[in-house]
């Protein structure tokens, strides 16, 4: 895979973007001891939020500073208050995850083993809890311009309106490109 990354870049512009932060998807993309910032000509992290062009680092955004603090903390404690009224078969922790970009709430927790997760998102597909979950997010924090997304097995993710990986967009804009195209494994509907 790598040879051929390398034979399309001699013909065209080609960059990465992930939802990931940067050291995951470096693993991910890493050949031989190769550099996945060197060898692609963009590389957008946590859907564009931090961005590289020709190896240097491009201006960057986080969910913090577009929320700020007192915001978050409402919305945090909002989604703690609602999980622990929660009444599911099991409860394991670490149910927020912040990161740069956005943030992943489990009612589950993350700490779920492969098992407790198989078994969550069963009983998920019967009961709705995250759909219910998003549903009273949606309208509680209207006014916060937040997108909330369903995705795998036991969460889901809260970011920004426009803060999908169509983000890493914004970065390229200036190059006037005639075509991009986009090659992923998963793609999902998202509501406002």
């Amino acid at each position: 895979m790598a040879e051929a990354l390398r034979d399309l870049r001699k013909k065209a512009v080609i960059g990465f973007v992930g939802g990931s932060d940067l050291a995951k998807i470096a693993e991910q993309l890493t050949f031989n001891g190769s550099n996945a910032i060197d060898d692609f000509d963009y590389g957008f992290a946590e859907n564009g939020l931090t961005a590289y062009k020709l190896g240097k680092q491009l201006a960057s955004q986080s969910f913090i500073k577009f929320l700020g603090e007192e915001k978050y903390k409402k919305l945090a404690n909002f989604i703690l208050h609602y999980i622990a009224d929660l009444d599911i078969p099991i409860k394991r922790g670490t149910f927020i995850e912040f990161r740069n970009g956005m943030v992943n709430v489990s009612p589950i927790g993350r700490n779920a083993t492969i098992a407790e997760r198989l078994e969550y998102q069963a009983y998920d597909k019967v009961h709705g809890i995250r759909a219910a979950f998003v549903k009273v997010l949606q309208e509680k924090f209207a006014d916060y311009g937040l997108t909330f997304a369903i995705g795998g097995q036991i969460s889901f993710d809260v970011f920004p309106h426009g803060w999908d990986k169509t983000y890493a967009l914004r970065h390229v804009e200036d190059e006037k490109f005639e075509e991009i195209h986009f090659f992923g494994d998963k793609t999902y509907e998202v509501g406002p």
